[in-house]
């Protein structure tokens, strides 16, 4: 028999006892006895980002003062100077009903006397400094206070699967947390969390939203800034990711929620002929979520042998069968880069910022 095929004719063959032993009768009386088979993890690590690759992704500006934008409504007032107030008692050209002066699309605003002035991209106490500084030209030591009425330039994009998503509008920056609540509810036993994101820009958040909302990890709770996007997901398309010695490298779906990782091999195409025990005792899975990651490896031979518990995987998970026996992770991340880059857009942001970004 040759030895390198030995694996799947041991599977069939355990398939074959075990269908016979669901056919047979259970006689009156006997005692069934469980077996606990033992783990197919050979070994696991955990890799969190560093300060420098956190803020490398991170906006510094998100959670500092607020920064006035298009569409804002503000209210101005000039010490001992009534007539200068912004708005007005009485609505006139450049304000919004009495409630608030408001800021152009140009980041203008029309104030009395001094005219348009630009405040767009300032803080209040920015704006609130330039704004003396143009009617210290027209009146003796000016005492002007502005202060944000509506922060009407501030959304947040909720998308998948809220019970009310799309554009929020919310009048003052909110936290992850709280900007869920604007999207009503979610369904998490019909959320893909593992895979959910949060994207500032360009560029996908480390935050692991499965342990915010399920595990209740407030360090997941970050601030937001304007224009955030949060994706959610139904787990109708939760997929996992094969690479390495497969005939079908790359996306592998979940079926009813649920994945194998003797299934994502038989998905991928395992060609195990071509491959030795060494090979098949060496399955590389990299399982990230937020600012950290599991590096873990599996004996598939035990598991296709019948001598340990199945493995089952994650939505996200990166599976890499080597087709050479290795002896490190540093070994099987350069042999998978030019396969993440393939697919860098859909998975977990540690992937992205600990080995893309940087070679980029």
């Amino acid at each position: 028999m040759n030895r390198k095929a030995a694996p799947v004719w041991l599977a069939i063959g355990l398939v074959a006892i075990l269908s016979g032993c669901a056919s047979a009768p259970t006689p009156q009386n006997a005692v069934t006895t469980k077996v606990f088979l033992k783990s197919p993890v050979v070994s696991s690590a955990t890799e969190d980002l560093t300060p420098d690759e956190l803020r490398s992704i991170t906006d510094p500006d998100v959670g500092a003062a607020y920064v006035l934008g298009p569409d804002d409504l503000i209210t101005v007032s000039v010490y001992l100077h009534p007539e200068l107030s912004a708005p007005p008692n009485s609505g006139t050209s450049g304000y919004t009903g009495g409630s608030g002066a408001l800021i152009t699309s140009d980041g203008t605003v029309q104030l009395p006397l001094i005219g348009s002035v630009h405040l767009g991209g300032l803080t209040l106490d920015q704006a609130q400094q330039l704004v003396t500084t143009d009617y210290d030209q027209y009146i003796t030591d000016p005492k002007v206070s502005i202060e944000l009425a509506e922060a009407q330039s501030l959304r947040y994009y909720l998308l998948g699967a809220f019970t009310t998503p799309g554009i929020k509008f919310p009048n003052h920056p909110l936290t992850l947390l709280e900007a869920f609540a604007l999207g009503g509810s979610v369904d998490i036993a019909g959320a893909d969390l593992y895979q959910a994101y949060v994207a500032q820009g360009n560029v996908k958040l480390p935050v692991d939203l499965y342990a915010l909302l399920v595990q209740g990890d407030m360090t997941q709770n970050i601030p937001l800034a304007s224009g955030d996007i949060i994706v959610v997901p139904t787990n109708a398309n939760e997929n996992a990711f094969v690479f390495g010695a497969v005939t079908k490298p790359g996306v592998v779906p979940f079926n009813a929620g649920s994945l194998s990782l003797l299934q994502a091999l038989s998905v991928a195409g395992l060609d195990l002929p071509s491959l030795t025990d060494a090979e098949l005792s060496n399955v590389h899975i990299i399982r990230a979520g937020g600012r950290s990651a599991e590096f873990i490896i599996v004996n598939a031979t035990m598991i296709m042998n019948g001598q340990a518990e199945s493995f089952d995987l994650r939505p996200g998970d990166i599976v890499f069968v080597p087709p050479t026996p290795v002896a490190t992770w540093n070994q099987v991340l350069t042999e998978l880069l030019p396969s993440l880059q393939t697919v860098s857009a859909v998975l977990n942001p540690f992937v992205s910022i600990k080995y893309l970004r940087q070679r980029s």
